[in-house]
């Protein structure tokens, strides 16, 4: 019938568009981010840039990187304040007062919890140097002000605490002091209050600065559902997002001058931001440095202040540095009024969608316990809430049945005459009050439901390594499993192309089943269509996020419980058992 031709079209357009994407698009730029990565490994041999140079407003701050050392060498060489709180362990260096040391205790590299814990920041010196770093512009009248090579001296305490701050000093050859207060909260966020006293005779002006700086992009392939970058607001300019690609072309972009915002790198899970002060004015700029060493680096210089003789001024900067888990980063923007910072975690076009998704299932997993359950809960959820559409969309195909005897004496009464079979049809519909496109609707308004579940599954870091039953143990990442080893029973591993797994092929199943509820196609191309459908759908979501593809078989089974009591109520045969049959009936040949 012809809304069933049509349909079948959009979706084998659909799944053409997606599996070329997949092939000319998406698996090159993973093999050129992967090719990237080992270069930017071997270009760690370069030689070190040298000095005490003080950063000034045009130039690239200086990194002090001497590249080639072990993580553990290069954190021992130097004096070091200890952090220490729930969420994070680690160090503060007193070269340049930079947080360059920084591990989380919650987070491993992988689903057993005996392996090592995710690193965030290493000092300069190492491979994988990733640093945050706080200091000031000065002048000829300021002498030497707080850099990268400054060395602070630690005035009070003796360990950084979610409960005990540490206070460092440095006063320079002009008798500038600045005393620099750190605290931590019991997740990610430092405060960094400068207190700055002038005891030279002259006024001084300097201006504050803070950068995020790395020297490698994250190794895991970058996907185009996903930002991994440069990121921050800039106050009216709005959001600035960034990819190191577009960077490494740009060299650098300034956003401009703005009041209000913040600044910093993320990855998939982690990120790195500083919030500087929210009263003055500042530039923002993210760069790709070549000089001496390769970095990255997204960095802030703020107007300049001036001191009068005998005055205090006081700097304050926030600096997050750990997991982008969704309530505390949303904690942060109420509590520091730090504008549009929940924007960190990459919601996607569907914001108003996206978020709420994951607000109902974080409320079902903190029930339950269990994120694979929430996650079927929120389909029954869904449907609920698309269930008068889906009656809609159900009910114009079982009237679209009833009607199916008489479309097929309309085409043989107009044979070849197309433009008088289209107008008859479309009085057959009037007559019958049958609308063809009642069943594309809701087909066409869960498709943003279904990318903003995709984006909850695949970005929140409350997902990843969340179990659900059996060998489900991380819905974040693909089934496991494949078939061509029969699930695990024979002793080899298959390649990755050939991955499919329990729930991709439930996913299938179910899928076949709900296709076969109708009538097969009598055009052998829609036929083709409607049979290999599940299968090619099967293989393209082997690689998707399990939690993904659950959600699909079940959504599925839903949708097969629900056509079939509404076909039912309507009076209209269900097709599944006949088709099923159908399948192993030996068809018999046409007569000659």
């Amino acid at each position: 019938m012809e809304n069933n031709r049509n349909y079948f079209v959009a979706i084998a357009l659909s799944v053409l568009i997606l599996v070329a994407w997949q092939f000319f698009y998406v698996n090159p730029r993973i093999e050129k981010d992967r090719i990237a990565a080992e270069q930017a490994q071997q270009a760690q041999q370069a030689q070190p840039q040298g000095g005490t140079q003080q950063a000034t407003p045009g130039q690239a701050l200086p990194s002090g990187a001497v590249p080639g050392e072990s993580r553990d060498q290069a954190v021992a060489k130097s004096a070091r304040v200890e952090i220490d709180t729930p969420a994070l362990a680690g160090s503060i260096n007193l070269t340049g007062a930079r947080f360059d040391d920084l591990k989380l205790k919650g987070y491993h590299e992988t689903v057993n919890p005996q392996s090592p814990v995710i690193t965030l920041f290493s000092p300069a010196e190492t491979a994988d140097g990733y640093f945050t770093e706080l200091g000031y512009v000065g002048n000829d009248t300021t002498g030497t002000v707080p850099g990268p090579q400054t060395v602070w001296t630690l005035s009070g305490g003796d360990k950084l605490t979610a409960s005990t701050p540490v206070t460092l000093t440095y006063t320079n050859d002009k008798g500038i002091t600045f005393t620099r207060t750190i605290s931590v909260d019991d997740r990610y966020m430092f405060q960094v209050v400068d207190s700055i006293k002038n005891g030279a005779a002259e006024p001084v002006s300097l201006s504050s600065y803070g950068r995020v700086t790395r020297f490698s992009k994250p190794t895991t392939p970058s996907i185009y559902v996903l930002h991994e970058g440069f990121i921050g607001v800039a106050g009216d300019n709005g959001l600035q997002e960034y990819g190191y690609s577009k960077i490494e072309d740009e060299k650098s972009v300034e956003p401009g001058k703005a009041t209000g915002g913040w600044l910093g790198i993320t990855d998939k899970y982690w990120a790195a931001a500083i919030v500087p002060p929210q009263a003055t004015a500042f530039d923002t700029r993210f760069s790709h440095f070549t000089d001496g060493r390769a970095r990255y680096q997204s960095d802030y210089k703020a107007d300049a202040v001036t001191i009068a003789p005998g005055q205090t001024s006081e700097v304050k900067n926030l600096v997050f540095a750990g997991a982008k888990e969704v309530p505390v980063i949303d904690n942060y923007e109420a509590a520091y009024s730090i504008p549009q910072f929940d924007l960190m975690i990459d919601w996607g076009w569907f914001y108003f969608i996206t978020k709420p998704m994951f607000k109902m299932m974080d409320y079902f997993y903190r029930l339950f316990g269990n994120f694979g359950i929430a996650i079927l809960i929120t389909t029954i959820v869904v449907k609920l809430l698309f269930f008068p559409l889906a009656n809609k969309q159900y009910a114009s195909m079982a009237n679209m049945k009833k009607v199916q005897p008489k479309m097929e004496e309309l085409k043989k009464k107009f044979g070849d005459d197309r433009m008088g079979l289209q107008q008859a049809m479309m009085q057959l519909y009037k007559e019958e009050k049958i609308n063809p496109l009642a069943g594309c609707w809701p087909i066409l308004l869960q498709i943003p439901v279904f990318f903003a579940l995709y984006k909850v599954i695949y970005v929140t870091i409350e997902m990843r390594h969340a179990p659900f039953f059996g060998w489900i143990q991380d819905l974040s990442a693909p089934d496991p499993t494949t078939i061509f080893n029969l699930f695990g029973l024979l002793p080899f591993d298959v390649p990755l192309f050939l991955h499919l797994g329990v729930w991709p092929i439930i996913m299938g199943i179910t899928m076949f089943l709900q296709m076969r509820m109708n009538p097969t196609p009598p055009d052998p191309t829609q036929a083709m269509l409607f049979t290999w459908m599940p299968v090619v759908f099967t293989f393209m979501l082997a690689s998707f996020p399990a939690g993904l593809v659950i959600y699909w078989a079940w959504n599925n089974t839903l949708s097969i419980i629900q056509q079939s009591i509404i076909m039912k109520r309507q009076g209209v045969k269900i097709e599944l058992i006949e088709n099923l049959k159908s399948l192993f009936t030996k068809k018999p040949k046409p007569a000659e």
